[in-house]
């Protein structure tokens, strides 16, 4: 009898002792890509952006532009993989959009982009949205 106490004793400590440090699923909607050449070559098509907010580390940007209906549109949001050592530190983005549409209407879109990849020592970074003179600050 002591043998099986024994044994679940060392399952329960086996099971307490699991990694839990498994990536999230944030159910955001992209990826954050970090790439300089992408930050700096990526299609810049007009755009305006209405809000951002932060919600379970994903960064929910409200756009619009000129468009159809905007299904054929690229969107992506990029880091320039620069860190600046500023308080706080800070990173830049930008929301690149590859827009054929020729249509005159006026499209306005809500989409979520996973941004835990871009966590820094520490517990908060500043993220700039420089196509948009907005800036929100990703506490984690």
């Amino acid at each position: 009898m002591k043998k099986i106490g024994a044994f679940i004793f060392i399952l329960f400590l086996m099971n307490t002792c699991i990694n839990n440090d498994v990536a999230e699923n944030h159910n955001c909607d992209y990826k954050t890509i970090i790439s300089l050449a992408q930050y700096q070559n990526a299609p810049s098509d007009n755009l305006t952006i209405n809000s951002l907010k932060i919600e379970n580390e994903c960064l929910i940007i409200n756009f619009s532009s000129s468009g159809c209906d905007g299904q054929s549109w690229e969107v992506n949001l990029i880091d320039s993989g620069n860190v600046y050592n500023d308080n706080p530190l800070q990173r830049n983005l930008r929301l690149s959009l590859k827009n054929k549409e020729l249509c005159e209407a006026y499209i306005t879109k809500e989409l979520s982009f996973d941004i835990s990849n871009l966590k820094v020592e520490g517990h908060k970074i500043q993220l700039n949205l420089i196509n948009s003179g907005k800036s929100l600050l990703f506490e984690y």
